[in-house]
C-alpha cells in the first residue's frame, strides 16, 4: 500500500504534484466547508451577545468552557481514529456539533439562558477537533512520507482558510442579508455539506480498517489509554506536545494586551483589526509554504529555525517597532505578516510527531499533538493573566519570546528513527577507526 501510494505521488495527478494526496482530495474540501460553517460566528458572537445583555466576563467564561472541550476532544481525536476509524469518530464531531448547536440558538440564546448557553456552547466545542482532527490522523497514515509535510500544509491551509477567512466574509455578508440569528442557524448547513464530502464523497479506506493493523482484540479503551501511556514509552511525544502549546501561546494572548498598548503609540483598535486580519491571510499562504519547505529543508529544521526562532524574533519586534518607529502603521503590519508567517512555521510539526513512533502509535502521538492544540487557547490568556500585573507589556512580550526559544531548542531533540540510527552507526564506525 505505501509502495502504491508513493508511485502515485511519483505519477502525478496534479493534485498530487501540488501536495495534496489525491484519494483525500474531497476530505480537504469537506473541512473547508465545515470549518467556514464552525467558525463564522467567532469573531462577532462576544460582542453580540454583550449587546444582549451579558457582561464581557460572562461571555468570557462562556468561551473558556467552550474551550475545555474543544482540548478535550482533541485530545480524543487521534486515539478514537484508531479505535473505531476516522469516519466514526468524524460523525461524532458533525453530531456533537449539530446538537449542541441546534440547542445553544434555538434555545440558549433566544430567552438568554446563560445557564444554558454554557453547557450547549460546550457541546458544540467537541465537533471541530473530533471531524478536522481525526482527517488530520487520516492524512498522516495514507500520505506517503515524502509528501507529508505539503499534505499537513494544505490541511492547515483549508483549516483555517474555513475558520478565519471564509467563515469572517460569508458572516460579515450574511449579517447584513439575514441578521445574527438566521446566520447561526445557517452554520449547520454548511457543517453538514462539509461533513457529507469528507466522509461520504470521500472515498478513501483507511489503512488501518483496510489492514488491521490493530488488534481486533484490542479493547476500545485501551486504545483510548494509548493516548497517555505514549508519554511514557515515547517522551519525544510529549516534547512535541509542549512545543505545539507553545506555537500558539502568542496568538491568543496578543489580543488580550496588545490592541491597548499599540493605542499608546497611536495605533487605533480598529486599525489594529485590520492588521490581524492581514496577519491571518499572510499565515494560511505560509501554511502551504512551509508545509512545501518542511518537504525540502527538513520538518525539524523548518520547525526550529522558521518557526520557533522566527516567533521568538517577531514578537519582541512587535513590541519595539511602535517605539522605535512612532507606531508606524505600514512597519507594523509589515512585522505581524511576519509574525504569523513564522506561527506557520510549526506547521511540519503534524508531520513529524507521527513519523517519530511506529505505525501502531500514530493516532496516539496526534493525539498528543492536538491536545497541545487546544491548549494553546489556555496558556495563552492564563500568561496574561499570571504575568501582565507583575512585569507590564514588555515583560509579557519577553515571556512569550522566551517560550518559543525554549521551542527552539526542544525540537533539536524530535530526531526522526532513521536519524538516530544515523547516529549510532556513525558512532560505532569511529568505535571501530579508534
Amino acid at each position: 500500500m505505501e509502495h502504491k501510494m508513493t508511485d502515485l505521488a511519483q505519477k502525478g495527478t496534479f493534485l498530487d504534484r501540488i501536495g495534496i494526496p489525491s484519494h483525500l482530495a474531497w476530505g480537504y474540501f469537506g473541512v473547508l466547508i465545515f470549518m467556514m460553517g464552525d467558525g463564522l460566528e467567532l469573531a462577532w458572537l462576544s460582542p453580540y451577545l454583550v449587546e444582549q445583555g451579558l457582561t464581557v466576563q460572562q461571555t468570557a467564561t462562556l468561551t473558556t468552557a467552550y474551550g475545555v472541550t474543544i482540548a478535550i476532544s482533541a485530545w480524543f481525536s487521534g486515539v478514537l481514529v484508531e479505535a473505531i476509524g476516522p469516519r466514526k469518530t468524524m460523525l461524532m464531531g458533525v453530531a456533537s456539533y449539530v446538537v449542541g448547536h441546534i440547542l445553544f440558538v434555538g434555545f440558549a440564546i433566544p430567552q438568554l439562558n446563560y445557564g444554558l448557553m454554557i453547557p450547549t456552547y460546550a457541546i458544540r466545542g467537541f465537533g471541530y477537533p473530533l471531524f478536522a482532527y481525526a482527517f488530520l490522523v487520516w492524512i498522516t497514515y495514507r500520505t506517503p512520507l515524502q509528501q507529508l509535510g505539503k499534505a499537513v500544509g494544505w490541511f492547515w491551509f483549508v483549516f483555517t482558510g474555513g475558520l478565519s477567512v471564509l467563515g469572517a466574509f460569508y458572516s460579515s455578508w450574511s449579517i447584513k442579508v439575514f441578521g445574527h440569528i438566521t446566520t447561526l442557524w445557517s452554520a449547520i448547513i454548511w457543517v453538514l455539506i462539509g461533513a457529507f464530502f469528507a466522509i461520504v464523497v470521500n472515498r478513501d479506506k483507511f489503512v488501518i480498517e483496510d489492514k488491521g493493523k490493530v488488534n481486533k482484540t484490542t479493547s476500545k479503551s485501551k486504545e483510548l489509554l494509548n493516548g497517555i501511556t505514549i508519554l511514557k514509552r515515547e517522551p519525544k511525544v510529549a516534547i512535541a506536545g509542549i512545543v505545539r502549546i507553545i506555537n500558539q501561546s502568542s496568538q491568543y494572548a496578543f489580543p488580550l494586551f496588545l490592541p491597548l498598548y499599540l493605542g499608546e503609540h497611536g495605533i487605533e483598535t480598529t486599525v489594529w483589526l485590520n492588521i490581524w486580519g492581514t496577519i491571518f491571510i499572510s499565515n494560511i499562504v505560509f501554511n502551504l509554504i512551509f508545509g512545501y519547505l518542511g518537504d525540502k529543508f527538513g520538518w525539524r529544521n523548518t520547525v526550529t529555525w522558521f518557526g520557533a526562532v522566527g516567533c521568538g524574533v517577531f514578537t519582541l519586534m512587535l513590541f519595539y517597532t511602535p517605539q522605535v518607529f512612532a507606531g508606524n502603521v505600514t512597519l507594523v503590519a509589515i512585522v505581524g505578516m511576519l509574525w504569523g508567517a513564522c506561527i506557520a512555521g510549526f506547521v511540519p510539526l503534524s508531520a513529524l510527531t507521527p513519523s517519530l513512533v511506529g505505525d501502531g502509535d500514530k493516532g496516539a502521538a496526534m493525539s498528543i499533538l492536538n491536545l497541545g492544540a487546544g491548549l494553546c487557547v489556555f496558556v495563552g490568556p492564563g500568561l496574561v493573566a499570571l504575568f501582565f500585573d507583575l512585569v507590564g507589556t514588555q515583560g509579557l512580550v519577553w515571556i512569550l519570546s522566551g517560550l518559543y526559544f525554549i521551542a527552539a531548542i526542544l525540537t533539536r531533540f524530535l530526531k526522526l528513527p532513521e536519524e538516530e540510527m544515523k547516529k549510532e552507526d556513525i558512532k560505532e564506525e569511529v568505535h571501530s577507526v579508534i
